[in-house]
């Protein structure tokens, strides 16, 4: 039987309608990572610069505010973890659903992402206005940080919607390739921030509670930002709420790659409140320099995150295509653009510590113990940015629990002990060498389970194709 052959208008119509690759399967791996990656390493320069901004205008104030707000970092970065590591898991699972041509789950991805980022708010705003004066007035009983820090901490959690909307979002325009519009939400609304920063705290006279309000106006700003370009410009996806449900299997499957991430990442408030206890046991000043500490490293570290956000998506999207060459060549390239970066962290603690810490107002105590503290936890830099990479490797490919255990022997039980340890010969210099020391172990932990991937998951992949 003859069948006649489509007209060509008839095959143009059906071409337009199959669903086009993504560039993250089909554009060459260099100009992909960059195009994903530059956008978020601005924009989270651009987040590391408000941090330290924020602190530096706190610190114009007294070295108790300071403190203060250092002191309450810990709670900070939980609510951030949860956000993240919720949009990690998000992002894994949008991604690779994209890289499977499966649409359905990838929207039911979103919408229920959407709906656990307003449930982390609600339980972080009831903590915030129940348990902030106590969390300081169990590390210390100077009055000014113990108020400085409940009214700051209080502020930031019951306003915490911003933060976690902002993130989710963002991951939503990430997941999809669209980096630069994340880019665009979260520099907005750190430029936000920075801008009223001296509004709120010295014209209106709020103090540190200014800081907390400054920081908060600039996360709804991001917020609003994400919703407006998720709908307008993310056409990948579709957020559709009417007649919503939680889906239990897409919850289960994001929180299956997002609670490692949320646990690796809240072991890192774990560990600064534990290092915060060990260091005040020498003095508060030598906490506040910890605090300045982890500003300016953010200023190395935030790129790398930015990188780091870029890669996943590439990874699991190529992942899901069953293209291992493209995700080999993605983590190479991201473990080298890494170790450049930490190179210039590297020279910078080294080379000028007095020069960063002289933002902050430093007294002469402050200064002293601030320019060994630099130089020595700087020379860990080299070896974390190729960790770091590692690590969000294995929870592009949904193995977040690698990442995990890494983080835990890091920071919980190589750091904290070791730096406990450290802290009995009664030196505080030697404290902080306990950095250094994790940081090695992370490093053997990370080649471990690289090479075990590599052999169960990337090997029979490759062997696949030939």
């Amino acid at each position: 039987m003859y069948f006649p052959e489509k007209e060509p208008n008839q095959r143009m119509k059906e071409k337009e309608l199959q669903p086009q690759e993504n560039k993250m399967g089909v554009m060459p791996i260099p100009k992909l990572l960059m195009t994903m990656a530059v956008p978020m390493m601005v924009s989270m320069l651009v987040q590391a610069l408000y941090n330290i901004v924020d602190s530096i205008y706190v610190s114009r104030l007294t070295e108790n505010t300071l403190t203060a707000v250092s002191l309450a970092f810990p709670v900070q970065n939980l609510m951030i973890a949860v956000a993240t590591g919720t949009g990690v898991g998000i992002n894994a699972l949008l991604s690779k659903s994209l890289g499977e041509k499966k649409f359905d789950r990838a929207n039911k991805a979103a919408v229920n992402g959407v709906f656990l980022a307003a449930c982390s708010y609600v339980v972080f705003a009831i903590l915030g206005l129940t348990l902030s004066h106590f969390f300081f007035a169990v590390q210390t009983d100077i009055g000014e940080i113990v108020d400085g820090g409940t009214a700051y901490l209080t502020i930031c959690a019951a306003c915490s919607i911003g933060v976690f909307m902002q993130v989710t979002f963002e991951r939503l325009l990430q997941s999809t390739g669209n980096s630069f519009y994340a880019m665009i939400c979260q520099a907005a609304g750190a430029i936000i921030n920075i801008i009223f920063d001296p509004i709120c705290i010295f014209t209106l006279g709020m103090g540190v509670a200014g800081a907390a309000v400054a920081t908060v106006f600039g996360q709804l700003v991001g917020c609003g930002l994400g919703i407006y370009f998720n709908i307008a410009k993310n056409k990948e996806i579709q957020l559709r709420f009417r007649g919503f449900r939680p889906d239990g299997d897409v919850i289960r499957r994001i929180y299956a790659v997002g609670v490692p991430s949320i646990i690796m990442a809240s072991i890192g408030s774990v560990m600064t409140f534990c290092m915060n206890q060990i260091l005040i046991a020498f003095t508060e000043t030598a906490a506040t320099v910890f605090g300045v500490y982890f500003k300016l490293q953010s200023f190395i570290f935030m790129p790398i995150f930015g990188l780091n956000n870029a890669m996943v998506p590439i990874v699991a999207y190529n992942y899901g295509a069953r293209k291992p060459d493209r995700m080999i060549h993605t983590f190479k390239l991201s473990v080298v653009s890494a170790t450049c970066i930490m190179i210039v962290g590297v020279a910078l603690f080294e080379g000028a510590p007095e020069v960063l810490l002289g933002f902050f107002n430093p007294s002469e105590q402050m200064l002293e113990i601030g320019r060994t503290a630099l130089r020595i936890i700087g020379t860990h830099f080299l070896i974390a940015g190729a960790c770091i990479v590692c690590s969000s490797v294995f929870q592009a490919l949904g193995q977040g629990v690698q990442s995990l255990i890494i983080s835990l022997v890091r920071q919980l039980f190589v750091l904290l002990p070791a730096a406990w340890l450290l802290a009995q010969t009664g030196r505080l210099a030697l404290v902080w060498w306990a950095f250094p020391i994790a940081e090695v172990a992370s490093l053997m932990l990370c080649a471990f389970f690289l090479r075990r991937v590599y052999v169960r998951d990337i090997k029979p992949m490759m062997q696949e194709q030939k």
